[in-house]
């Protein structure tokens, strides 16, 4: 079996420990842990990076809170016009160069965070020292100036044409001249660049739906057959008191009396429109000469109503037409105050023609 010392003892496999140049052990101390200091400056350099960019973000945040509700730079009230399909970078430099805008960059940043670029086109009054998130809620919303155009009772469509025409603020051309009689006289409004045939047809539009109404709450035994008539009517009462409004009613009285009786209406008005077509003034006084005239809107040859109205009515002659005043008279003539004199007789009339022949 062998003896004890002869027993295999077990066996120590750890390596040998190192060995210096000189032959001796090395003394068994930990190597130093460089990366602690490394991660701690890290963390610091990081911290202050952090801060750093907060702080810019916070300036810029600021200065951009600033411009946007700082005043602009405009001293004095102006108006500008945004044109259709104008680009918001356009319609800044626009802005820019009217003075309106200090920074078109904050401009554009604001209509596309509030208005999401969309700007409407027209014209716009600024205020001085207008903030330019003021200015985008107000072309967001489409605030633009309203402007007025009045048609005056009386008016041939013809005159009122010019008129349209002559309007810079509109835009477009009139596709046509209405006939007279299809024209309500009226206050419209309307915004800059509106187009002038679209102006029109609004006044057009305006004189159906009044008439359609009137026509439907209209007195009783008229002697008219179509709303047609009525304009025409209507048209006459224009003429002949447009210095006198109250005494519209009384005129349309006058003249259904007559009507009834088979009289011709001898309207002076339906003469001057028989020379002029509605063209124009006449430019002078009418003459006996002229009463003859052979024109199937002349009144004083031709029985009944005119063809076709002699002007564009407003709503109150339109309503004297419809709702006349029920008298006796047959007659009127000027008085020399801007009325007339009314009789029921030739003789009362051939008075009433006297006087105003003598006046001064």
């Amino acid at each position: 079996m062998g003896s004890l010392s002869q027993i295999d003892q077990p066996r120590d496999e750890s390596p040998p420990p190192p060995v210096t140049a000189e032959g001796s052990e090395a003394a068994s101390v930990p190597a130093p842990l460089p990366q602690v200091a490394e991660r701690t400056t890290r963390a610091s350099r990081l911290s202050l990076a952090t801060a750093s960019f907060f702080l810019s973000g916070l300036a810029f945040a600021l200065l951009a809170v600033l411009m946007v509700f700082w005043p602009g730079p405009l001293a004095e009230e102006t108006t500008a016009v945004i044109p259709r399909g104008a680009s918001v970078r356009e319609i800044a430099a626009l802005l820019e160069g009217q003075g309106v805008l200090s920074n078109t960059f904050v401009f554009r940043g604001i209509a596309r965070a509030v208005a999401a670029d969309n700007l409407h086109a027209g014209e716009y009054r600024f205020t001085p020292g207008m903030r330019a998130l003021d200015v985008v809620l107000m072309l967001r919303d489409g605030r633009s100036i309203t402007r007025r155009f009045t048609v005056v009772e009386g008016l041939t469509s013809h005159d009122i044409a010019a008129l349209v025409r002559d309007d810079s603020a509109l835009s477009g051309d009139l596709d046509a001249i209405p006939p007279d009689g299809e024209i309500l006289p009226e206050t419209y409004n309307f915004n800059y660049g509106d187009s002038r045939s679209g102006l029109m047809e609004r006044m057009r539009k305006g004189q159906r739906d009044l008439l359609d109404g009137l026509w439907a709450n209209r007195a009783t035994n008229l002697p008219l057959k179509t709303p047609q008539e009525a304009v025409v009517m209507a048209s006459l009462i224009e003429k002949e008191t447009g210095k006198k409004p109250d005494e519209r009613a009384r005129v349309a009285g006058v003249f259904y009396n007559r009507l009834r009786l088979g009289m011709r209406l001898q309207s002076d008005p339906t003469v001057i429109y028989a020379l002029t077509k509605g063209q124009g003034p006449l430019g002078r006084d009418l003459s006996h000469a002229d009463l003859a005239t052979p024109s199937p809107f002349n009144t004083y040859v031709n029985a009944g109503l005119p063809p076709q109205p002699i002007c564009n009515p407003g709503r109150a002659a339109l309503e004297a037409a419809l709702h006349p005043e029920e008298h006796d008279f047959l007659y009127f003539v000027a008085d020399g105050t801007g009325g007339h004199a009314f009789a029921k007789t030739l003789s009362q009339h051939n008075q009433n023609v006297a006087r105003w022949l003598a006046l001064p």
